[in-house]
């Protein structure tokens, strides 16, 4: 196919089977930018000055469902009620933006959506720090609508162990167990992006439920400890689960790795978190660049990653993340949420069929949660919800 023709049909296939993507961190970006001024950040219009999404873009980039995550970062001072209000905001959000945006918590709130021409709408905890350490409170997100759980952030919980901290536990301790097992129970997708690869093995031997990567690349094309090792790739077909592919430069083009951790010093340098996107912050971020120009990812990047993904997973288990507006940086041509097609295309050149595609995009995302249900029924139909506490088990 020509660059326009691909592009013409990745836009064809979008309408009929639009992006799920997997992580988005708008919430995130609305509390740091404007403490949830709606108004000051109204994206019924364009913001591209501030934000990698609003409803024109999303439009644009043929997304179809997207998961909005409910992230707090890990040392924030109480991370539930932190979380809560991460919550409030997709709730505002979703109040607001009826015509376009709807609440989803189903597979077939998903498809609902679909028909209707609305984006559905499900939200993600990142970090098990949002239960503090309680199967209730896990619980009560579940039942305020949140489908997954990343089991660790960027830190270790007690629980578990991060892909970028030292080791805690050696992956996951018993109370982990029994956090994964009641999120089996909820229906909640057990999230491994962020988490060690021993968390992953563990979680995936304790689970009966798929599990998914909502925003993770592939280790071996590049080698950063955020992304997923060909052997837990692999073990995806057994688990019935999927990889959503990230689009973050520093996790897809190894050339990026050793430039985005001098950047990140830079930032420590400036008294700013290195994962801080606050406009100070990305002045600080761009200073350093024109100093030292950044290492540039493209869709052909991202491409690399899935083309390798399929080999080792297989097509029914992938899927897209692209975590914008929750990283400082984008690949060329994937700058915003109006850039899915550019990968599609990419993927139709590379030969690709429409059929795959269709998985990749929106089929697999579906499957998935709706195999989740499937177990989250059987579960309660033969125990009650665990009131252990990770005192009786981890000692």
């Amino acid at each position: 196919m020509t660059a326009v023709s691909s592009l013409e049909a990745a836009r064809d296939l979008l309408r009929e089977f639009p992006v799920v993507d997997g992580h988005n961190d708008l919430p995130w970006a609305l509390r740091e930018q404007v403490r949830y001024d709606l108004d000051a950040r109204d994206i019924a219009t364009h913001q591209n000055a501030h934000l990698h999404t609003d409803i024109p873009r999303l439009r644009e980039g043929g997304v179809g469902a997207q998961y909005w995550s409910v992230y707090v970062r890990a040392d924030q001072p109480e991370p539930v009620a932190a979380t809560l209000e991460q919550i409030d905001c997709v709730r505002q959000l979703l109040a607001r933006y009826p015509k376009d945006l709807r609440p989803a918590t189903t597979a077939a709130d998903m498809e609902a959506a679909r028909a209707e021409g609305r984006i559905a709408s499900l939200m993600g905890a990142e970090g098990g720090h949002s239960i503090a350490n309680s199967l209730a409170t896990l619980r009560a997100l579940s039942a305020l609508g949140v489908r997954y759980m990343t089991l660790t952030h960027n830190d270790n919980v007690d629980w578990a162990d991060s892909a970028t901290d030292e080791p805690g536990v050696g992956g996951l301790s018993a109370f982990g167990r029994a956090v994964v097992r009641e999120m089996n129970r909820e229906g909640m997708l057990v999230d491994l992006s962020h988490v060690a690869a021993t968390t992953m093995r563990d979680a995936m031997d304790a689970t009966l439920a798929p599990v998914i990567f909502s925003h993770s690349s592939a280790r071996a094309v590049c080698d950063h400890p955020r992304n997923i090792p060909d052997d837990v790739l692999g073990r995806l077909s057994g688990n019935g689960g999927m990889a959503m592919v990230t689009f973050v430069p520093k996790f897809v083009l190894q050339a990026a790795v050793d430039w985005t951790a001098a950047a990140d010093e830079n930032m420590r340098a400036h008294g700013f978190h290195h994962l801080a996107t606050t406009p100070e912050a990305m002045k600080v971020h761009r200073a350093f660049e024109e100093r030292h120009p950044r290492p540039v990812a493209t869709a052909s990047t991202v491409a690399d990653h899935l083309d390798h993904m399929r080999e080792v997973a297989g097509i029914d288990h992938l899927g897209i993340g692209g975590d914008y507006d929750g990283t400082a940086f984008t690949p060329d041509g994937l700058n915003d949420v109006s850039g899915y097609p550019n990968l599609i295309a990419e993927l139709l050149d590379r030969g690709w069929s429409r059929p795959d595609l269709a998985k990749l995009t929106w089929q697999n995302a579906v499957r998935v949660l709706s195999a989740a249900e499937d177990v989250s029924r059987d579960l309660q139909a033969t125990r009650g919800p665990s009131n252990a506490t990770i005192g009786e088990l981890d000692g």
